[in-house]
Formats: structure tokens, sequence, C-alpha cells
């Protein structure tokens, strides 16, 4: 997902440098702090950890926090190759994959959540008969190999429309955790659909096509009501809209998810890398809701700061 928030556009592969090196002696805010903080990964989390970075700049200038958002794929492969201090993820880190090269390199970590999120299926504004779509008719549209190309293959009462899919590319954990929950296997979805690391490109292409279909989190779905329009999922308990309840309590499911970042144990021991944290965690509630994401549940955040005390040492 790329910010809603910042003007700033980002190559997906090269990191956003927030705010400039303090000037002179005086760095306007009384803060001792100095060095960078450098985080990579997941494009979902990256525009809350961006505004995470803005605020903690406010009031520490000496420090300079980078957001990359190369995927969440992409930022545990940083990560664990020890080249960025903190990983945003989408996604739990692969036990089998990615667990093995953090621990081969030496990579201690712990997972923090920052916020909750609902991967919505958005359709063209103009799409009038996609009122609900089920799990299993999901399934049938992303599964790999499906010849899925009109809506009337969907459905036989939908109209003769032809399909054209929109995602998340390989690298995201967006990608991962829909693909896992709605086809039951990583890795296990089509390739013939136009993929990007860039919401803002599903968005465009949803919204310049009539029979178009995405996914991507909430809170970009939320940022373009006059572009894309959410569509109910139905997992066998009836069609449920995402929103801040339905995720938290997670009755809109199987696509209910938490939102992490991945601080490593040895970048923690950085002055400016554990006050980063703490504030981040303390301040998650607050930006979520500003970043239109769906915040932690008050038990959630309870467990939060209590992770990042924890592995702060």
């Amino acid at each position: 997902m790329r910010s809603r928030l910042l003007p700033v556009l980002v190559a997906a592969a090269l990191p956003l440098t927030l705010g400039l090196a303090a000037c002179g002696d005086d760095n306007g805010s009384g803060s001792d702090l100095s060095g960078t903080i450098k985080v990579d990964g997941s494009s979902t989390v990256g525009p809350l950890t961006e505004l995470a970075a803005e605020k903690f700049k406010e009031d520490n200038s000496g420090v300079n926090v980078t957001v990359g958002i190369s995927g969440t794929g992409g930022g545990f492969e940083k990560f664990c190759a020890k080249e960025i201090d903190i990983a945003d993820a989408s996604r739990p880190i692969d036990p089998k994959e990615e667990v093995p090269v953090c621990k081969k390199n030496g990579v201690a970590y712990d997972d923090v959540q920052v916020a909750n999120d609902g991967i919505a299926i958005v359709v063209n504004p103009d799409n009038d008969w996609a009122k609900c779509l089920t799990t299993d008719q999901l399934k049938k549209i992303w599964d790999k190999g499906s010849k899925v190309k009109n809506w009337n293959q969907v459905d036989p009462s939908f109209p003769d429309q032809s399909l054209k899919l929109y995602g998340p590319g390989t690298d995201s954990g967006t990608f991962d955790f829909f693909t896992e929950q709605i086809n039951g296997e990583k890795g296990q979805s089509r390739s013939d659909y136009s993929a990007t690391e860039d919401d803002n490109v599903t968005v465009q292409g949803v919204s310049g096509d009539k029979g178009g279909l995405g996914y991507f989190g909430l809170s970009y779905a939320e940022e373009n009501p006059d572009k894309v329009k959410i569509v109910p999922v139905d997992s066998g308990g009836g069609c449920i809209t995402p929103s801040t309840k339905t995720v938290q309590d997670k009755t809109y499911k199987p696509l209910s998810r938490e939102l992490l970042i991945y601080p490593s144990v040895a970048a923690l021991k950085r002055k400016e890398v554990d006050e980063f944290v703490k504030f981040y965690v303390d301040n998650a509630e607050a930006y979520a809701q500003q970043a239109k994401f769906v915040p932690m549940t008050p038990a959630q955040l309870t467990k939060a700061k209590a992770t990042a005390k924890k592995i702060a040492g």
C-alpha cells in the first residue's frame, strides 16, 4: 500500500527519508537523540509507520527514519540480512522460509502489533451485480489455474461482463494472507492478473474498468470511496462488510488480520530505535484512527506495550 497521508511518492524498492538532518547546534526539539532508523516491508503497514515516523521527528529532529515499501517478503529478506532495523509486516514471519534465515544470521527479534486490518474486496462503482461474494466464489476466481474471465462464470445470474483482476504482487504480505485464507495454500494463486506493490495502481485499474475486481487493505478502500466499492464477503455465516467492529471482533472472516512491526533486538539497543518503537506503540491507537486503519483492541494494545517493553530489555 502506498501512503495516502504523505504527498511524497516513493519508489517501491527505495526508502523514504522523513525530514532533514538537524542544522547547527539547535535541533528544535530539546531531544538529544540522533541517528538513522531503517524500516522496510509491508506496503499496507508503511503509511502507518510513515505517520509515526513523521510525528516522532517533530520531537526528535536529530533522528531520521527511512520507510521503504518493498512488501512484507522483501522487508523480511532485508531484515534477516541485517540491512534494516525494523520490518513492517502484514503477516507473521514465515517459520519455514524466513525464520531460519534470521536465525542463521543471528537476527533476534519479536513481533509487535500496531493495528488491525481487513482485506477489502473491491469492484468498480458501476458494478451493480456483485452485492456479495462468497469465499467459494473468490476461490473460483483467484485459485491457481482458474480460467474465470467473465462475471457470468462466477455466478450465472451475473451479466456477460469481462472480469479484469488487480492485486498485490507475490512479495506482498497481503497476497500471502489472502491466498492462504481463500485458496488454502501459500502461493496458490493465478498469475494472469495485474500485479503491483502500489495499491494506487489497483485503485486506478478497478476504477477504470467496469468489470474490474481487486483486493487490498481496508484503509485504502476507505480512502477511495468514489473510485472503488467494497463488496461484502460470505464465509458461511452471511454477508459481512469489513469495518472497525467486524475486523476487531473477527466476524469479517477469514480476511481479518493483525498488522505488525518486527524490531531487531540488536537495533533496540540503540536508544533512538528503542524510543521510536515505544513512541509508535504508545500512539498506535490515535495514529491508526488518523490513517483510517482499524485500531487495536484494549487487550491487544496492552500486549503490544508489554512486548515492546520486554524486547527492549
